[in-house]
């Protein structure tokens, strides 16, 4: 695909070869990341990704040598390399070089790369999802707090079981027994005309995304509730959807067998997301 990187203070259009078997990243997994977008010109909400990444890797003991701000800055400059018809994922990225003894990261060491590259967005022809039988981590159980790679082969195991019994994505339960999010999203579900999502509770990622989908709904008179949400209700669900950088929003129209519409509220906050987005200062 292609793509731009930033690395020590040059733009390439190959991926840097930055890594080796006794770097602390690749062996023990010490790196962060965040995903923003770059959509035909627009870069929604890219200061609160850039600020985000900060604060991962800071909860990952790491200690940036760029700030938020420089950050944003070379996303800018990335997405603007890249044309202005292009559809991109933006991927800034903290990463550990070296450790203190075996398994301590050495803060010292933290090293810093920018990935731009072309990633259509998906239509808005849905998805099927199904309960799986894993669950997220709790908060003294892995480093929840951070948008860190060794998150991720959690999701990617739940997302590999529900295509293995004929769905495309999962449903993580957290700790509690309550739903917490899709393999790869946020979820939401519609009853009776109210939008629901789980309550952020440190067991998962709650979204940039997700958030600017609840105030959307919300000014635009949709009633929204952000609370526990038990495994049963997306059973009796009207509809059901996710919110994501990757997608922004999707339907899923199958749920554990049982087939959904695209509903009125998917289809309102997709809507609602791309009229907010195109308000926005263009790059180009």
């Amino acid at each position: 695909m292609a793509g731009v990187f930033w690395y020590n203070g040059a733009w390439t259009t190959e991926e840097p070869k930055i890594l080796g078997p006794m770097d602390h990243a690749f062996w023990l997994g010490s790196s962060v990341f965040d995903g923003a977008r770059g959509i035909r010109g627009y870069a929604p909400d890219l200061d609160l990704h850039c600020a985000r990444v900060i604060r991962s890797a800071k909860a990952m003991l790491m200690a940036p040598k760029i700030s938020a701000a420089e950050i944003e800055a070379l996303c800018k400059e990335g997405i603007r390399r890249m044309g202005p018809e292009a559809e991109l994922y933006v991927r800034p990225m903290f990463f550990i070089r070296r450790g203190l003894g075996a398994s301590q990261p050495d803060p010292d060491s933290t090293d810093f790369i920018l990935s731009i590259y072309d990633a259509p967005l998906p239509g808005f022809g849905g998805f099927s999802a199904m309960l799986a039988p894993f669950r997220r981590s709790a908060q003294d159980m892995a480093p929840t707090d951070a948008k860190a790679s060794c998150l991720y082969p959690n999701g990617a195991r739940a997302a590999t079981w529900a295509r293995q019994h004929g769905a495309d994505n999962a449903v993580l339960l957290d700790p509690s027994g309550n739903v917490a999010e899709l393999a790869s999203a946020n979820i939401w579900f519609a009853k009776d005309g109210v939008a629901v999502t789980p309550v952020e509770n440190f067991t998962f990622l709650a979204g940039i995304t997700r958030k600017r989908i609840i105030g959307l709904l919300q000014s635009a008179g949709v009633p929204v509730e952000v609370r526990a949400v038990k495994p049963e209700e997306l059973d009796t669900a009207d509809e059901v959807f996710s919110t994501g950088n990757f997608g922004k929003v999707q339907p899923c129209i199958r749920y554990n067998g049982r087939d959904l519409p695209t509903g009125p509220i998917a289809t309102k906050a997709r809507e609602l997301y791309f009229h907010w987005m195109e308000q926005g200062q263009r790059l180009f």
